[in-house]
């Protein structure tokens, strides 16, 4: 029986305008008045997060999992159970891969801001950051120990084909310490080695209590892969890529359709 349902936000819980649908709202609310544990499981920090779980209307003591699966919270008063940060000599050698590479920006993300290093961030980087409603903070590289925040993830950022050509040449030499997930097509995320979504589902699991086979995961994206086969109902959106369905057990409908609505309704309430 399920129990859990973890679900992604872009690309799954919210629409292509970056809308939260009201038939994603009604069924979780259906969910949770069924007994059910809700859970976001996104790569978004806290500051794109809290306005849209706040729509949900959820009162009881809820959990988000954030930075792709690096930081747990509780969501009373969005302490962090769970965290796995980058040291300063982590992000001072992934900066040093994009040091004289001007169509890639390195960000460093914590659930407050985002630190770019240099003096002027690219449309890109800054439309990132604008649409999770956090602020892109300046940094010179010999400022990076002096952010006070844990550090979750470095990401690197550009238009699809500078990234393209960034993931060539690096990601063979940066996965042997670190986690490299194409999470968007300008997006190429480093995060703390072996960090991932199910990592930081498995960490909620045990302290709930709970086995893998009764959650359900519904995701769309390349940093889902790992949360889907973790859980014992994986459920892919209809617009996720064909890479992503072959890791699913059902596929549900579009995020323009509600396809998380749909997923929690048909595929666990009249389960």
């Amino acid at each position: 029986m399920i129990k859990l349902i973890a679900i992604d936000m872009d690309g799954t819980l919210l629409d292509s305008q970056k809308k939260l649908p009201q038939e994603n709202i009604d069924a979780i609310q259906e969910a949770v008045a069924a007994g059910l544990k809700i859970v976001i499981c996104t790569g978004r920090s806290q500051a794109g997060v809290k306005p849209y779980f706040d729509q949900l209307g959820l009162h009881e003591e809820e959990y988000v999992i954030l930075n792709n699966g690096c930081s747990l919270h509780e969501t009373l008063n969005w302490s962090t159970l769970y965290g796995q940060a980058l040291s300063d000599s982590d992000m001072l050698g992934l900066q040093s891969y994009v040091d004289d590479n001007l169509e890639v920006d390195m960000v460093l993300t914590t659930n407050g801001d985002y630190y770019f290093v240099g003096e002027k961030a690219s449309d890109i980087a800054q439309a990132d950051a604008d649409s999770v409603f956090t602020t892109l903070k300046p940094i010179g590289k010999e400022a990076i120990s002096t952010i006070e925040e844990p550090v979750y993830n470095a990401m690197y950022v550009g238009n699809p084909e500078a990234i393209d050509a960034f993931q060539n040449q690096h990601e063979e030499a940066i996965v042997k310490c670190y986690t490299g997930v194409r999470s968007q097509d300008f997006l190429y995320e480093v995060l703390p080695q072996h960090s991932n979504k199910a990592a930081g589902l498995a960490e909620l699991a045990k302290r709930l209590e709970l086995d893998p086979s009764q959650i359900m995961t519904i995701g769309d994206g390349n940093n889902d892969i790992e949360m889907l086969d973790f859980s014992g109902l994986a459920v892919a959106m209809d617009n996720a890529s064909d890479t992503v369905k072959a890791h699913a057990d059902k596929i549900t409908l579009t995020n323009d359709q509600a396809g998380v609505a749909y997923a929690i309704r048909e595929f666990v309430l009249k389960a």
